[in-house]
């Protein structure tokens, strides 16, 4: 999809994929803003105790727990997890805080994701570097459209910037997929059944199954 609205604006000479049938840069970025955050979520709160019970019951690793070079047990370990904090005056920040290794496990496996995550996106911004665009995709903030753990009770700006409620409710359009959004992309979404065709908001992919060229007849139809 990236690399289709690439074609679409360098052969086309424009920052607006959307007219010619692709998916703007900046609505794939509000998509990905969307998915991110709300994965984020799903890996629970910063703290657990219920993690911390299942790891030390043998219920639950950590990614590639094998690599890692601690004893296994984390009894006596501390961990750094993202927190609100205080920065006086009674205002909050977006920080740290120190936590017993065993209940910030959903944090560890969260940066993980976190890490895997930013991968993909490297790739997707090799491919618009690769178009000559200077536009680039970028992760949110950890904090930004939460709302399970720490930073479930503020709104946070992709930046990592503490907003009002107000502030928000302004600039959340340009942040999240609006209903325009949603409707383009769903008018997108016509289905291409011709062997050696493919929807038009998607690049074809360089290589079928198994090496085989994209129209290869892979099914015959008695």
């Amino acid at each position: 999809m990236v690399e289709r609205s690439a074609q679409l604006m360098v052969e086309n000479e424009t920052d607006d994929a959307g007219p010619l049938g692709g998916v703007p840069l900046n609505v794939i970025q509000k998509y990905l803003n969307f998915h991110y955050s709300v994965s984020l979520d799903l890996f629970g709160g910063e703290t657990s105790t219920n993690v911390a019970n299942y790891y030390t019951a043998g219920l639950k690793g950590r990614w590639l727990e094998e690599r890692r070079k601690d004893d296994h047990r984390l009894a006596d370990d501390a961990y750094l997890v993202d927190a609100l904090t205080d920065a006086g005056n009674g205002q909050q920040a977006i920080g740290q805080t120190e936590v017993a290794a065993l209940v910030g496990l959903n944090t560890d496996l969260r940066r993980e994701y976190i890490s895997d995550c930013q991968s993909g996106v490297t790739r997707w911004n090799r491919i618009l570097d690769g178009a000559g665009l200077p536009h680039r995709l970028k992760l949110p903030h950890v904090a930004f459209n939460r709302r399970v753990g720490a930073f479930a009770s503020v709104e946070v700006s992709p930046d990592g910037e503490l907003l009002t409620a107000d502030e928000w409710a302004e600039q959340e359009g340009r942040w999240l997929p609006t209903d325009v959004d949603k409707t383009h992309v769903r008018s997108l979404m016509q289905p291409v059944h011709e062997r050696g065709k493919i929807a038009a908001w998607i690049a074809p992919p360089r290589n079928g199954i198994n090496g085989q060229p994209f129209d290869y007849d892979y099914v015959h139809l008695a």
